[in-house]
Formats: structure tokens, C-alpha cells, sequence
């Protein structure tokens, strides 16, 4: 009977370390952030200024819709890099169906269902015939961004007057719509990932995808779904840009998978799958975009600005190997 009692005042102690241990990343980013307001609040001219807090939203909002679902991808131990090209091309396809007279919320469906149907591409290379999904993702890469730009001349595509996408880039109480979108689709995501058999699933299959498949878990179907989620997204944010820009442009969003992976990792995602969290990547969404929004506002090298974020990156997956080999001595432990 004794045994038993220490038994069972042991375990909540055990559950209560790992929870700390878990909550370690989150915390550290919150400081993070905190250190980047005290230091660009003081060294970069008009960066606490409202205006640029909403500029700080909007480019987050940019990110962040496409992060939520990268994160899903990163966690069942894949990876996309077809982002940038995907929102680019997105937008312009959604440029000519409004030219073309579709009605604008028709269109958008259409667009949100492009980027869904190509990213699924990509899921069903991986699922069904073994491409690795860097492959898959890259092919996907070069072939939208050369898409876009062959039926662009590399020239804007204009949409004229739109109420709607007008409404879209016109702040509501100060809040840019893009940054409650991306709100809303985190929370959406945060459930999904917690509270649902497809986001045990998706942690699942980047643990350990044949212990999944053998516990009855449709790998092949996750897969595909998540990289059709990740498209969706990416629509979602190529419509915003429609918003911002008022045109579609085949060369927007250059760089910008590299953003999004970077905000995943920064926010302790392991790039191996299996552990990751939604708050962590909405932190390192906003890590991310107030360094670069200080970089700009510093007046620094926009070349030398891409020498930062690749250190982030780097120092990032460095942490987080650190943090899974702490984890994996602390269980042997």
C-alpha cells in the first residue's frame, strides 16, 4: 500500500517538471520579444509608433496564415518550400478572375481551392510515390513562380476598383483585417492541433510514421491533407497581398517560405517532427517580423538583412536540437 501512495505522489511531480520543461521555449520567446521592443524602441526611429505597430500586424498576418499550416507540415517531420510562389501565383490567378468578371467572393473560393489542389500535388508526390517533400516542394517552386511570371510578362496585374478587397486592407478599430484573419485561423489551427484525432494524427505519423500506420492512422490521407491545408493558406495570404497591393504581382512574396520556416523553428518546432505548438510558432511569427521590421527601420543593408535571418535560423535549429537531446537524457533519466 505504501509503495503505491509514493507511486502516486510521484507522478504529478514528474508531470509538473515536464510541463515546465515543455513551457521553457514560449517563455524564452516572450523575453525575446520584450528585448527586441526595448532595443529597437530605443534605437530605431518611429518603431513604437502606432502606424508601424500596424505595419508590425500586417506583415505578421503575411507569415503567420501560412506559418500555422507549415507547422503542421514540420511536425509530421515534412517540409514545404513552395510558399512564396504559391501566394504569388495565387494572386495573380485570383487578379484575372476579377478581370474576368467573376464575382468577387467566387473568386476567392476558387483561389482558396487552387492553392489547395496544388499543394495537394505536392501531398500526393509524397504520400503515394515516396518524392521527399523538399523535392516535391521545390519542383513546385520553380514551376508556380515560372508559371507566374510566363503569364505576367512579370508585370503587375491590375483588378481596378474592389469594395471588397478594399474593405480588406482598411483597418477595423486600428486592426488591420489581415492580422484578425490570422488570429482567428489560430485559433482555428490551436484546437485542431490539441483537441482533435487529426492533430494527434499529425504528431503521430512525424514521431514515428510506420508506428502510426500500424496503429491504424491513414498516413497517406494526413499527408496529403496537410500539404492541401499548407496551399490553402498560402491562398489566403495571396488574396491579402490582392488586398494590400490592389494588383496580383508574380514576383510578390519572394523569400517568404523562408520567413515561415524560420518563424516555425524560432518557435521550437523540431525540424525532425513530432514536437512543435502553435503558441510557439505565433511567437516566433512575431520574433521574426519585429526583426525585420527593426532591421528596415535602422536603415540596414537589405542584404545584410538576409545574413541575420539565416543566423536565426541556424542559432534556431541549434536550440532545438539542444532542446531535444535535453529532452531525450531527462526521459532516460
Amino acid at each position: 500500500m505504501s509503495h503505491n501512495n509514493a507511486a502516486d505522489t510521484a507522478a504529478p511531480k514528474k508531470k509538473s517538471g515536464f510541463g515546465v520543461s515543455k513551457h521553457i521555449n514560449e517563455l524564452s520567446l516572450f523575453l525575446a520579444i520584450a528585448l527586441l521592443y526595448v532595443i529597437f524602441g530605443t534605437t530605431a526611429y518611429g518603431f513604437l509608433s502606432f502606424n508601424n505597430q500596424v505595419n508590425i500586424l500586417r506583415d505578421a498576418a503575411t507569415i503567420g496564415i501560412a506559418a500555422w499550416a507549415m507547422t503542421f507540415i514540420i511536425i509530421s517531420g515534412e517540409i514545404d518550400v513552395s510558399v512564396g510562389p504559391m501566394v504569388a501565383f495565387v494572386s495573380v490567378a485570383l487578379a484575372y478572375l476579377l478581370q474576368w468578371g467573376f464575382p468577387t467572393p467566387v473568386a476567392f473560393l476558387l483561389a482558396v481551392a487552387l492553392g489547395a489542389g496544388l499543394g495537394g500535388i505536392s501531398g500526393v508526390l509524397r504520400a503515394y510515390f515516396d518524392v521527399p517533400s523538399f523535392v516535391a516542394t521545390l519542383g513546385m517552386w520553380s514551376a508556380l513562380r515560372g508559371l507566374a511570371l510566363f503569364f505576367t510578362d512579370a508585370l503587375p496585374v491590375s483588378i481596378g476598383r474592389n469594395d471588397v478587397l478594399d474593405a480588406l486592407d482598411r483597418s477595423v478599430l486600428g486592426i488591420p483585417p489581415a492580422a484578425i484573419i490570422m488570429l482567428v485561423l489560430f485559433a482555428i489551427f490551436a484546437f485542431v492541433s490539441r483537441k482533435t484525432a487529426f492533430g494527434r494524427s499529425v504528431f503521430a505519423i512525424g514521431g514515428n510514421a510506420h508506428a502510426a500506420y500500424l496503429s491504424g492512422i491513414n498516413v497517406a490521407r494526413i499527408r496529403v491533407a496537410i500539404f492541401a491545408i499548407g496551399g490553402a493558406m498560402a491562398a489566403i495570404s495571396g488574396i491579402l497581398l490582392v488586398s494590400r497591393l490592389g494588383s496580383g504581382n508574380a514576383t510578390a512574396a519572394s523569400g517568404l517560405e523562408f520567413d515561415v520556416i524560420a518563424a516555425v523553428v524560432v518557435g521550437g518546432t523540431a525540424l525532425s517532427g513530432g514536437r512543435g505548438s502553435m503558441l510557439g510558432t505565433l511567437l516566433g511569427v512575431l520574433v521574426i517580423t519585429l526583426i525585420g521590421n527593426g532591421l528596415v527601420l535602422l536603415g540596414i543593408n537589405p542584404f545584410f538583412q538576409q545574413v541575420v535571418r539565416g543566423l536565426i535560423i541556424v542559432i534556431a535549429v541549434l536550440a532545438n536540437m539542444q532542446a531535444i537531446k535535453r529532452s531525450l537524457a531527462r526521459n532516460k533519466g
